[in-house]
């Protein structure tokens, strides 16, 4: 797990000017949703002396994202354009006390969405300077000028920290020699050397935490505490239990399964009645029809709804369109800071259950995907 700076919590607890501002005069974008980050810059910019009076952001992305978007309105406001202009990605990164480097392309948005209102502003195109064939990662969108840029910027001397700053390469990697040779040539002209190194392990699995809204356990996890809760449900107590007092229950369980040794618990493909230690040998699911697809889908779904409904959202399927799972959020989970968590929770439950890797995605990006 990421180590976070107590900043970095304090601004994705408790963000700062989240929601745009109503009477706004400069609007920035950057992102996209297909590619799970997006963020939306509001501005109010006194016309008299270009003071920026007010900011607000809208972020679809991670708690570092929203974190990075919430500093970068605290940081710009009271400044004039020109003073904004100069705060670098570096500077959102110093002002939360630090980024994990995995996580630092959330401030390189932040300053890309400021660019972008600014020229808003001024009745400028803002582009990302994208040049036919100077497109270098094709899963993220990143082109060879933001890359280097951000290599020069922030004085970047391998692929990974390019990835970590940009997202270039962390996806296929099959862009990571296209990388390369833009390194070898901002390093060459500041008379250094760049040295290739090996690809970068895979990061650890991150635990995913919603403040406020219910965690959704794995298929795994679920056959667990029910297996372990069932001498509970027949109990007379513990039928007239509440709600609440079930989910104290569950979170009890959860928190006495941790204390397990460490070995019991990485084990995550052991079949039951076989030896710790010993991976299941099972044949590989069948491939499923697709009308087979979408019901093993729905039925996902609807075994999720439940625990966003408890705390007033919901969650209904739009359509299913090969890999791309479209969603709409409903009630408290439309418009929530975490929507993103709640997204990723739904999207590894499918996959789980699917047997396969699927992209479960907002309505809002439907259209951008059929363009796609």
């Amino acid at each position: 797990m990421w180590d976070y700076s107590d900043t970095v919590k304090e601004h994705f607890f408790n963000p700062r000017n989240a929601g745009a501002v109503a009477d706004s005069n400069a609007i920035g974008e950057v992102g996209s949703l297909s590619c799970g980050d997006a963020l939306r810059l509001t501005l109010k910019v006194d016309p008299e002396n270009e003071t920026i009076l007010d900011a607000g952001f809208q972020t679809f992305g991670c708690g570092s994202a929203i974190a990075s978007s919430s500093a970068l309105t605290e940081i710009i406001k009271g400044m004039t354009l020109d003073q904004a202009l100069k705060v670098s990605n570096q500077d959102i990164a110093d002002y939360l006390d630090g980024l994990p480097p995995e996580k630092m392309h959330c401030s390189v948005m932040g300053r890309e969405a400021l660019q972008s209102a600014v020229a808003n502003y001024r009745g400028e195109v803002w582009s990302d300077d994208h040049e036919e064939g100077a497109m270098i990662c094709k899963c993220f969108a990143v082109d060879e000028v933001l890359i280097e840029e951000t290599i020069r910027a922030n004085n970047l001397s391998s692929v990974e920290e390019v990835s970590n700053y940009t997202k270039a390469g962390g996806g296929c990697s099959a862009c990571h020699e296209g990388i390369e040779e833009v390194l070898a040539r901002v390093l060459a002209s500041q008379g250094r050397s760049f040295q290739p190194s090996e690809p970068p392990a895979k990061a650890p699995e991150r635990k995913r935490v919603a403040v406020g809204m219910p965690l959704m356990p794995t298929r795994a996890q679920t056959s667990v505490l029910a297996a372990e809760q069932a001498p509970a449900a027949v109990s007379p107590t513990a039928t007239s239990t509440t709600p609440r007092q079930q989910t104290s229950a569950v979170s009890a369980s959860a928190t006495s399964s941790s204390k397990r040794p460490a070995a019991a618990a990485e084990s995550s493909v052991v079949a039951a009645g076989q030896p710790d230690g010993i991976e299941s040998k099972t044949a590989p699911r069948p491939k499923l029809s697709n009308l087979a697809r979408i019901r093993r889908i729905e039925q996902t779904i609807e075994s999720i709804r439940p625990n966003l409904q408890r705390d007033h959202g919901d969650v209904e399927l739009i359509d299913v369109d090969g890999k791309n799972v479209f969603v709409k959020m409903v009630g408290a989970c439309s418009g929530c800071q975490l929507a993103s968590v709640t997204l990723e929770g739904i999207q590894e439950r499918i996959c789980e259950d699917l047997g396969e890797l699927v992209r479960v995605l907002p309505e809002q990006a439907m259209a951008v995907a059929q363009r796609a």
